[in-house]
């Protein structure tokens, strides 16, 4: 076995090991969730084995014996197995006894969601810092509201983040070279339409290829709000008959339980002075690099794109990583847009006591002030609640400009 290579979310189950007796670890499949969880086993319980499984659902107690922490992999294909560890967690089991992941959220769900039993982490593909390294502006920071000098300088080039949307942050797949990559994400794709769906989330797809071309049309709506009309017609172009709301409902469900779709919420605080927020959410898959194969786009075709589909799955990319790094602080990623329009802000980052950090991504080098206009209308209303303004770009230093807005290349930012 390769040499692991730590990621962000360990820093929370170390906080969260050895205090709670259960920890479920929960993410798409591929994100490195048995591989983080095996290094913290001491027993492990594979339900991915066809042998392990059927003695399992013959004996479910036996999946509990051992020495802990006890590794249930891919609980989800035994529901009663959550049910069982909420039992045992009641019973009086110790701190660190259980570890689950699973890559889906079974349909039924367990009879108890396990609230106060077992914690939910969520792990996402790795990061930029986690692939790249090198960060010098934290989350943390910004977070703080302290306004600190940044500072920081990278060569990473704007092939470089092309490479890094297309290359997934899968760690399997992440290494291989182009076409090998290609086939393995395919592979990843047709597998979860042709398989995952019916067997890890419940759903049974009567036309498969309609579900291919929905998920196309959802990757081409990217970083935007696209209502479900737009997403249908993209779907279902020169066709009379489509699929009803319902249907698709379905498809969405269904891919929100694999952890496939990761859509951005809306901010609708409560607190402040702002009024007609927009409240769908934004769009995105859980790796950008499924939404460039989805849509064909080599790193060739995705630089010729321009800001078509190039500045959305940046923005993609950049969502992903302030996901994780948010995460590891306890913060809520979302995104603001007026009702009609008039102002965006790409991503808030709200800290548990409301207050904000917000961020606006811009697929060019340089920021000038028609870039940063939106974060100086959301600081006119919001005062002291905004934390920190940020601007992350593919420029090759970290400052702070003269009205205090951070400019952060992507490559330089971490947790």
């Amino acid at each position: 076995m390769l040499p692991y290579h730590r990621r962000i979310v360990d820093d929370e189950l170390d906080d969260l090991l050895p205090a709670l007796s259960a920890v479920a670890i929960e993410g798409a499949k591929g994100v490195g969730k048995t591989r983080t969880a095996v290094e913290r086993a001491r027993t492990i319980r594979r339900l991915d084995d066809p042998a392990e499984f059927d003695v399992a659902r013959a004996d479910p107690a036996r999946l509990l014996e051992g020495a802990a922490p006890i590794l249930i992999d891919e609980w989800q294909r035994l529901p009663e197995v959550w049910d069982l560890v909420r039992r045992r967690v009641d019973e009086g089991a110790a701190a660190g006894s259980f570890l689950l992941t699973g890559s889906a959220v079974p349909d039924p769900p367990p009879t108890h969601s396990g609230a106060g039993r077992i914690v939910t982490v969520q792990m996402r593909p790795m990061a930029l810092s986690e692939r790249f390294g090198g960060a010098t502006v934290s989350l943390e920071e910004l977070l703080s509201g302290d306004r600190a000098p940044i500072a920081g300088a990278t060569g990473v080039r704007l092939d470089e983040y092309v490479e890094a949307i297309v290359s997934s942050g899968l760690p399997a797949i992440r290494e291989l070279p182009g076409r090998p990559r290609r086939a393995q994400l395919q592979g990843y794709l047709d597998r979860l339409v042709d398989r995952d769906i019916r067997d890890e989330a419940g759903v049974s797809i009567r036309n498969p290829e309609t579900l291919r071309r929905w998920l196309a049309a959802y990757a081409a709506a990217s970083s935007s709000t696209a209502s479900f009309e737009t997403l249908r017609d993209a779907a279902t172009a020169g066709e009379t008959d489509k699929p009803s709301k319902r249907t698709t409902q379905v498809y969405r469900d269904a891919l929100a339980r694999l952890w496939v779709l990761d859509d951005v919420p809306a901010w609708l605080p409560t607190t402040n002075r702002l009024h007609e927020l927009g409240q769908a959410a934004k769009h995105q898959l859980v790796d950008p690099a499924f939404a460039a194969q989805l849509l064909g786009l080599t790193p060739t075709a995705l630089l010729a794109s321009g800001r078509a589909m190039l500045g959305p799955l940046f923005e993609s990319l950049a969502t992903q990583s302030v996901r994780v790094y948010a995460q590891h602080h306890e913060a809520a990623v979302r995104h603001l847009r007026t009702a009609r329009g008039r102002q965006e802000v790409d991503l808030i980052v709200a800290r548990p006591d409301g207050r904000v950090v917000a961020i606006e991504v811009k697929l060019a080098r340089t920021v000038d002030d028609g870039d940063v206009r939106h974060l100086r209308w959301l600081r006119q209303r919001l005062g002291d609640e905004l934390l920190d303004e940020v601007v992350l770009t593919t420029g090759p230093e970290a400052y702070r400009r003269a009205d205090g807005v951070a400019v952060v290349p992507l490559a330089l930012l971490g947790p």
